[in-house]
């Protein structure tokens, strides 16, 4: 570990010079390069010194218990060997941490799309719930909703949502999400007073980049028609509502959120390029799949992941075996004890892979 310590070390001492040039910015891209290596491994250069610094205190104290004859001398020296041995050890774990293998994609904006499941009406109506919950979640943590794309039913329920969720680590919190939320509870729509059990799907994608995704000038067919609102009426005497078909894969993006084509055309690109993005990634961690599925979870969309019983007030995850009874609280954006139980369960397990 102090190897690859000093030699983390070493690159954020030669970016840190590099970057601080005049003539490094004349290649504007390698410098913005440099730029986010030097931001990446900055908390382990960091941390390293300060490590460092633990170490030699403690080898002075041993030192000096060794060679010390005063008897209340020698009781402090012990006392504070203790001390920096429990503060290293302490350290040591968080560095660990640090030099976990890093998601490329955790700093990145969140594409999000909620689409009603199985449940008819009162699963529409829960997709709306879950909007609505993530973006609470969204405004607790500084974070800002963008929406794309949205079809709902009459009574205000969801058949589909496309939202991003822009800001710094928005995907490190919410990638968990993918899959198949349940939700047990008596529906608007029911006069009996039955419990219904009803789903909705969540897909969470990390927002691609320009020069991450290549789509050729004749890959999409664009199509333009005027907006729809609730129960199908026209919210737009004009065809700005956009729906880009990318050929090669069959991917179709729909975005009518704004009353001006161009501004929907440049959503709906945003979304098909997240689309492709994630595609891309997806084949190319095929091979790593079992490996994945041995984290938190294995990410299938069609994995029940999470379930939302309100007889009962609880939420429980069903890949971390978490259960909090705080379920309005939870759905009013207060995720983050589950949230940060399966953060920890991937951190526990990638770190039992690097004993």
């Amino acid at each position: 570990m102090i190897d690859r310590l000093k030699k983390i070390k070493a690159r954020y001492d030669e970016l840190s010079d590099t970057i601080a040039q005049p003539s490094a910015m004349e290649d504007m891209q390698a410098w913005r390069a440099m730029v986010k290596e030097h931001a990446q491994i900055e908390p382990v250069a960091h941390k390293y010194i300060e490590y460092q610094g633990v170490l030699d205190e403690l080898a002075d104290c041993r030192q000096m218990l060794e060679e010390e004859t005063d008897a209340e001398l020698r009781d402090m020296a012990a006392q504070e060997v203790k001390t920096l041995q429990a503060k290293r050890e302490e350290m040591e774990e968080e560095i660990r941490i640090l030099l976990l293998p890093k998601d490329p994609n955790d700093e990145r904006n969140v594409v999000m799309e909620i689409r009603a499941g199985t449940g008819g009406e009162e699963a529409a109506l829960f997709g709306m719930d879950l909007y609505r919950m993530y973006s609470r979640y969204a405004e607790r943590h500084g974070f800002r909703i963008e929406p794309m794309s949205e079809s709902f039913t009459e009574l205000g329920g969801v058949k589909e949502v496309v939202f991003i969720v822009a800001g710094k680590g928005a995907y490190s919190r919410l990638k968990y999400e993918s899959g198949v939320h349940r939700v047990q509870r008596v529906p608007e729509t029911e006069s009996g007073g039955r419990i219904h059990t009803s789903a909705a799907t969540v897909a969470v994608m990390p927002e691609a980049e320009d020069v991450e995704v290549e789509i050729g000038p004749n890959d999409l067919r664009v199509d333009v028609y005027r907006s729809g609102g609730h129960g199908g009426q026209s919210v737009n005497t004009t065809d700005s509502a956009v729906r880009i078909t990318h050929l090669p894969t069959g991917l179709v993006v729909i975005c009518q959120d704004e009353k001006s084509q161009l501004k929907n055309k440049e959503k709906a690109l945003r979304v098909l390029k997240s689309r492709l993005y994630d595609l891309m990634q997806s084949e190319q961690n095929a091979a790593l799949s079992q490996q994945r599925k041995s984290q938190v979870g294995s990410g299938d969309r069609s994995e029940r992941i999470r379930t939302y019983n309100f007889p009962q007030g609880r939420v429980t995850d069903h890949r971390v075996n978490v259960t909090v009874y705080k379920l309005e609280a939870f759905m009013d954006g207060d995720c983050d004890e589950i949230i940060d139980a399966l953060i920890l369960k991937e951190r526990t397990e990638l770190l039992a892979g690097t004993q």
